[in-house]
């Protein structure tokens, strides 16, 4: 039998909402299929299956919070039954010695009762002079008027009279509205926290490097046009596809760079799966997954990020697309900045980033040209790369997208 744990949906998730079961006991499922919905401080994730098997109890019920790695249910494993499932056997309680029945003891002889002599009878309570109370005409009727009642209301005048003023206390007492409750704290609140939460976790224990690499795009943008021309608009590639691809395949050739850093030591992915770095309508940020960027081809890969982008601003992502990012890439450039150094998400071990491109006098064979150039940064990890490495690797971002033909296919 395999439990089947709430997912850790990123660094900066702690615990989720269990917001719908898409499964039910007895139900056979197979790996990557849809289970459940969880509800995170960043979107509502479907939760992938990790095992072929059938659904054997649920344990979480829906709209329960719990923590990252709670079994929210249990599976039975291909070929096993609910019957080879021993059951649970809980050892009999010990009865307390003074709680065990015993023998009933003889009967003892009552005594009989004393005689209980008669009580005298209660003397009458006194009872306090009663006189009406004080309460002035023009009180009562506004004590009427204001729905107030008078018999009820503390008199501050002579003889303890109620007065105009003790009337009006009263009525403003009722009337006072309740204490406004406290706001609920919305998404984009508790989104703001996560975030700050994981980064404050990643310069805290990450020894971050910064590397920083000016390219020349016009050989990119040059061909990439000549391609979109010849197709549709709504099939046409974007840059940051390019950028997206480039740095895959040099993460292919630099592993060091696309993995985690777990249990002090750094584990190399299996694939190069790119986290793009989504700004939220609403506010804040998500950084999901597109898998094997390095094995797509450009237009496959345009489709992925057009999907992704329109999925994760709906609030609909899937927890594979969360949880296994090996390396993230940001691009400013549509913000409208040069440069932006990033900051690592753990357990990640490095994120490129892109700024805009920009038109900049540069040397060119020794002459001197009007080029497009877009500052490509590296922030990585130190404890699994050094800034040779480094350096290396945004250089060959640099040279792959020198030559986009190579990342067509």
């Amino acid at each position: 039998m395999i439990d089947f744990q709430m997912p850790a949906l990123g660094a900066d998730m702690d615990e989720g909402t269990l917001n719908e079961w898409l499964v039910k006991p007895g139900d056979t499922v197979s790996r990557g299929q849809v289970v459940a919905v969880v509800e995170t401080t960043k979107a509502a994730v479907e939760i992938e299956c990790w095992h072929d098997g059938t659904v054997h109890e649920l344990l979480v019920p829906v709209g329960e919070t719990v923590q990252v790695g709670t079994p929210l249910a249990t599976l039975l494993e291909p070929g096993e039954s609910a019957e080879s499932i021993p059951e649970k056997r809980v050892a009999p309680t010990p009865v307390p010695e003074a709680a065990q029945p015993r023998e009933p003891l003889p009967a003892m002889p009552t005594p009989a009762a004393p005689p209980v002599p008669a009580a005298a009878p209660a003397p009458a309570p006194e009872t306090a002079p009663h006189h009406r109370r004080w309460v002035s005409p023009a009180a009562r009727r506004l004590a009427l008027s204001l729905g107030v009642d008078v018999e009820a209301v503390t008199g501050t005048g002579p003889q303890a009279a109620v007065t105009l003023s003790d009337v009006e206390h009263a009525a403003a007492v009722v009337a006072k509205p309740p204490a406004a409750k406290p706001a609920v704290k919305d998404r984009a609140t508790e989104m703001r926290k996560s975030i700050a939460a994981a980064m404050s976790r990643s310069k805290r224990e990450i020894p971050h490097y910064y590397l920083a690499d000016e390219i020349l795009m016009d050989k990119a943008l040059t061909w990439l046009a000549d391609r979109n021309a010849e197709r549709p608009i709504t099939e046409r590639i974007l840059p940051a596809v390019l950028q997206l691809k480039a740095v895959a395949v040099a993460a292919q050739r630099f592993g060091e760079f696309s993995g985690f850093w777990r249990d002090d030591g750094f584990e190399a992915a299996p694939a190069v799966h790119v986290g793009v770095a989504i700004s939220l309508r609403g506010g804040g940020l998500v950084a999901p997954a597109i898998h094997n960027v390095a094995e797509k081809n450009l237009y496959d890969l345009m489709g992925g990020l057009t999907d992704l982008v329109a999925r994760a601003r709906a609030g609909s992502l899937r927890s594979s697309e969360m949880s296994d990012p090996s390396i993230t890439v940001t691009n400013l450039g549509d913000q409208g900045v040069d440069t932006v150094f990033g900051v690592i998400y753990p357990p990640q071990v490095a994120l490129v980033g892109f700024g805009r491109p920009t038109q900049r006098v540069c040397v060119i064979d020794g002459g001197i040209r009007i080029c497009t150039t877009v500052q490509a940064t590296l922030a990585a990890d130190h404890r699994a790369s050094d800034g040779h490495r480094g350096a290396l690797f945004l250089s060959a971002i640099n040279e792959l997208l020198q030559q986009p033909e190579l990342l067509e296919k």
